[in-house]
């Protein structure tokens, strides 16, 4: 009974789907999209990473519902803290990592050379092993000159850059001094939250320029070590233990941009805008709006529950 897990090293979607399944101990193939193109075919109904063939031959595609299905079918050990406060909490960051997160990660890759030469390597040897290094060469320089033009897509832009990098620093800081004490984010095991953040920020450890701001906090860095193969070390902490350290980041990162970010984004989808602005943290943001993230309105709606976690 064993599943098959497709995915790609760079895509922090697939590493973080991984990451749970080797926790969670499910019987498992991690398989790289192109080894096995035509089973990916058969099931996948986007050309999307991560995707999960299950063994009875149904397939889920997209991280958190895979991760919401198997939790489903294996709940022991939990990802989610027993506390009403705490598991809102671990919820929250899972999705603040896959919508925000992903800006720290998708900007560094793609805003300077020697990172986009870095990553391009990596994914041109991925997809040609039997090229030789003049091909490889060049497909680097394919994949550069394609993937710089996309930056757009996770609202990157000369306007953005300095907002979103100082984001990624402010939140290493926060994170650095909150893991000084545990593990992982809520205690001894790891939750939902620390899934959704981690693959963002270990596909960001990657490359050169930010692998330098996240390894110069070693309790960050130990922990995107760590969470490559999680194991069950206790129980989740309490909200009281874990709240001093913790607030800080959700409310400068998730209340003072994430959900202003998200509400924003949202209105401009309903209101068929072809760009929208709006204040985060007293600096004017500016994209195109990201349609994938209108499922995130569940949050916005639920968004006034931050207060109860004392924002």
């Amino acid at each position: 009974m064993t599943y098959k897990v497709f995915g790609i090293e760079e895509s922090p979607y697939s590493v973080k789907v991984r990451s749970y399944f080797r926790y969670k101990e499910i019987p498992h193939d991690w398989v790289l999209r192109n080894e096995d193109s035509e089973t990916y075919t058969q099931h996948a109904r986007l050309p999307l990473i991560p995707l999960v063939v299950k063994p009875d031959g149904d397939a889920i595609q997209d991280s958190t519902p895979i991760i919401e299905a198997m939790e489903a079918a294996f709940p022991v050990p939990s990802i989610h803290p027993p506390e009403t406060v705490t598991a809102f909490a671990s919820c929250l960051l899972e999705e603040f990592g896959d919508e925000w997160g992903n800006k720290w990660m998708f900007h560094f890759r793609w805003r300077r050379e020697i990172d986009q030469l870095a990553c391009g390597r990596r994914l041109a040897e991925w997809s040609n092993p039997f090229a030789s290094d003049d091909e490889l060469s060049a497909i680097t320089k394919q994949i550069q000159t394609r993937m710089v033009d996309r930056v757009w897509f996770v609202g990157s832009s000369d306007q953005t850059a300095e907002q979103i990098e100082q984001s990624l620093a402010d939140a290493l800081d926060q994170l650095e001094t909150h893991l000084n004490s545990r593990p992982y984010v809520f205690g001894a095991r790891p939750s939902f939250g620390d899934f959704g953040m981690w693959g963002q920020i270990y596909n960001a450890n990657r490359d050169p320029t930010p692998a330098k701001l996240v390894r110069a906090h070693p309790n960050v860095h130990a922990w995107t070590r760590r969470m490559l193969s999680p194991i069950n070390e206790g129980e989740f902490e309490s909200w009281d233990a874990v709240k001093d350290t913790l607030i800080p980041l959700i409310r400068d990162q998730i209340g003072s941009l994430f959900l202003p970010w998200s509400v924003a984004n949202s209105k401009a989808i309903a209101d068929s805008s072809e760009t929208f602005q709006v204040e985060l943290a007293g600096k004017t943001w500016a994209q195109r709006p990201q349609k994938y993230h209108a499922r995130s309105q569940r949050f916005e709606r639920n968004s006034l529950l931050c207060r109860t976690i004392q924002l």
